[in-house]
């Protein structure tokens, strides 16, 4: 399922509608002339919206593709495929859900159609549907399924919506927005709250040979008129791609991030609901090293608050096959993810694709359980949550950032160049991970820290890194000792941390350093 953000002629942006002059005020506009440390200061003004992050708390989601493809062994479909082919007779969306829950997820993401046209809802705009196959003669409904479970269980539903739709006879015509903002329609009023909406860039030839000029200005406006308070990623203003499909994000990965010429800013301005209008588009190249740094922000005309979210599957293959059934990720090599895409300050997007029944398989579930259990076992105990902590001047309560709660931080003081942390853990602790969160709500500041542990009087390196945003995650070789020591080397302003965690590896944890 590969992204085809590259095809950027194919997309039929719109126009901007605001002006350079109405920049909003979280979406400050950059002077070419200015200095580098001048737009690090400026950077540091940018700030989520709050859809922005409730989306980032949930940190990870389980992406569900299922349709059309699951029964005809595919990963991409064919326009002359019958509905009679779709007939998961056990299907069970409590299942789906309740995999989710002991993984640790907490949101699905589900393919309600893909490109092949298919829809797992009985859509009023098409025969192309659940509607027409012989599964629960045609009552059946997919995503009504789905989102009951997850209200029950207290999951978030997000939906991916293909634009692309190689079997609509509207495809390639101005008649086919309309209709493809029908099916979005019935999506967001008809299953209650929606927190994600999903779109790739994918846009190939319909059945009559031509391609579609999308409205994503339409699509858009109807998604903030109907669930305004949903993120739209990817293809959208909230939540970018990380750039691979790897399921590894950035060792330096920024969430404010330099915008195109070409954005209107009515949508980079999430927060502004009453004029959240406009196209999108995402930067040339999300596959970069760099997207973020002060080098990247030397003349851009404006920054935008744009956190990256990885998607991978645990399979080679996005929807489901028989044939993979040997080759689902390990527990060890999702951990692996775990740490680069949630440990990268990125939301992880894991597909598990259910089969022909309807279910998750059994091997998925055996991976993604132990994946939970070795992060619970790691992660159950803060070594530094009773240190005595001194800090350089600041303001805040300097346990704060050793107390479990991600809100309450710790702020250097604006005149502090080098804010210091030293903890004493009380006696000697043998760890070899470390958490770190700052008050993302706030920004994100810090560009390069550095840990240190006191070994005969002397303070030695353990583990450098440079952004964190709202969660970093280290992995280093085992050291013990009393004391630590944190110090932020370099930052975009007054940085502030909410949350610092020494820990010990459970021993199913690959090393990963």
């Amino acid at each position: 399922m590969r992204r085809l953000l590259a095809v950027i002629s194919a997309f039929g942006l719109a126009e901007p509608c605001i002006s350079q002059n109405e920049l909003p005020s979280s979406v400050p506009a950059i002077n070419a002339e200015a200095s580098p440390e001048a737009n690090a200061a400026k950077a540091a003004t940018v700030r989520p919206s709050m859809r922005q992050v409730a989306w980032q708390e949930r940190e990870f989601s389980l992406f569900l593709h299922f349709g059309m493809n699951t029964f005809t062994d595919r990963e991409w479909g064919r326009k002359d495929e019958s509905p009679a082919l779709f007939n998961p007779k056990q299907f069970d969306a409590r299942q789906w859900v309740r995999v989710a829950r002991e993984a640790g997820a907490r949101q699905l993401v589900v393919v309600a159609k893909h490109h092949d046209g298919f829809c797992l809802w009985p859509s009023g705009w098409t025969d192309y549907t659940v509607g027409w196959s012989p599964w629960r003669n045609g009552k059946g409904d997919v995503i009504a399924d789905v989102a009951a479970a997850c209200q029950d269980s207290g999951l978030k539903l997000g939906i991916y919506l293909s634009p692309w739709d190689i079997s609509s006879p509207l495809y390639g015509t101005e008649a086919y927005n309309t209709h493809f903002k029908n099916q979005l329609r019935e999506l967001l009023t008809n299953y209650g709250e929606i927190a994600e909406i999903w779109f790739d860039g994918a846009c190939g030839e319909g059945p009559n040979g031509r391609r579609q000029h999308y409205d994503w200005h339409g699509y858009y406006t109807l998604i903030r008129e109907l669930q305004p308070d949903a993120v739209i990623a990817v293809m959208g203003p909230d939540v970018r791609w990380v750039g691979t499909e790897s399921g590894y994000g950035r060792e330096t990965e920024w969430s404010v991030i330099p915008l195109p010429p070409v954005l209107p800013v009515e949508f980079a301005e999430p927060a502004r609901r009453e004029k959240d209008a406009g196209g999108f588009l995402p930067p040339e190249n999300m596959m970069q090293d760099d997207l973020g740094s002060r080098v990247k922000l030397r003349g851009a005309e404006r920054l935008v608050w744009y956190p990256s979210e990885v998607d991978v599957s645990i399979r080679p293959g996005w929807f489901y096959h028989a044939a993979q059934d040997t080759q689902v990720k390990t527990s060890q090599q999702l951990v692996d993810i775990f740490y680069g895409s949630v440990g990268r300050n990125s939301h992880l997007l894991l597909n598990v694709p259910p089969d022909r029944r309807g279910l998750i398989h059994e091997n998925d579930i055996r991976a993604l359980r132990g994946m939970r259990e070795i992060l619970e076992k790691t992660y159950s105990r803060n070594l530094a949550v009773k240190a005595r902590v001194d800090c350089s001047p600041g303001e805040g309560r300097p346990d704060a950032m050793v107390d479990d709660d991600p809100r309450t931080f710790w702020a250097a003081g604006a005149a502090v160049t080098d804010p210091t942390m030293e903890f004493d853990l009380g006696r000697e602790e043998s760890f070899d991970r470390l958490l770190l969160q700052e008050n993302f709500r706030n920004g994100q500041r810090v560009e390069e820290f550095v840990l240190e542990a006191n070994r005969s009087g002397a303070w030695v390196k353990v583990v450098r890194g440079t952004t964190i945003g709202y969660k970093r995650l280290l992995r280093f070789a085992p050291v013990t000792t009393q004391h630590v020591r944190f110090r932020i080397l370099r930052s975009r302003g007054q940085p502030e941390i909410a949350s610092f965690g020494l820990y010990h590896a459970s021993p199913g944890e690959p090393c990963g350093f």
